[in-house]
């Protein structure tokens, strides 16, 4: 039975499980009928990160035009265009012994790609949520469904993992942004051409 976590909680991943060494990542969610007409494109990504919340470079951002991490660590599976279909709508896969001791965090993140243009956001998207899975097994450790939290914004923080002396926890986050993927890449430290 996976875990359901509601905003704000935390889970130890590794002590339940010992010997967790790699998950994946799955990130899902529908768009509400009323859209505008448009298709909607949400893309997934990965923000690995120091103890300071930042990237220590932009190779640390993992995403559709970055798919591996440089340590292997990280690997993003494809972008997922239009959301159709039950499941997951994009992963990633976490090998939680090849990430580099400088880095603490990773980020999961999704954002709404050409938001303005097509006059997008997050009050449009609907059955959100983040899960983990144990990739040697499949089996669901933790689940987090964002619910309907969103309004005007443009991309969300769904959850994070971290580096907790040696667990690996999960944070379930929710939070909203305003400026797309350009104001995530702020947040974290990537320079955005």
């Amino acid at each position: 039975m996976p875990v359901s976590l509601k905003k704000g909680q935390k889970v130890s991943l590794t002590k339940g499980n010992p010997g967790l060494k790699k998950v994946v990542v799955g990130l899902g969610w529908d768009v509400n009928a009323f859209d505008t007409g448009g298709d909607f494109d949400l893309d997934a990504a990965a923000f690995c990160l120091t103890d300071a919340g930042k990237v220590s470079s932009s190779d640390d951002f993992v995403f559709y035009g970055n798919l591996v991490h440089p340590s292997q660590a990280v690997q993003h599976m494809g972008d997922n265009t239009t959301g159709i279909g039950d499941g997951d709508d994009e992963q990633i896969k976490i090998d939680l012994t090849k990430v580099p001791a400088n880095l603490t965090k990773i980020a999961f993140t999704v954002t709404i790609y050409d938001a303005e243009v097509r006059r997008q956001n997050f009050g449009q998207v609907s059955n959100a949520y983040v899960r983990i899975m144990n990739e040697e097994n499949g089996e669901e450790l933790v689940r987090y469904d964002l619910g309907e939290d969103f309004s005007i914004e443009t991309a969300a923080v769904f959850g994070e993992l971290y580096k907790n002396g040696e667990e690996w926890k999960f944070n379930a986050i929710g939070s909203g942004f305003q400026g797309g993927l350009a104001a995530l890449c702020n947040n974290y430290g990537v320079d955005v051409e």
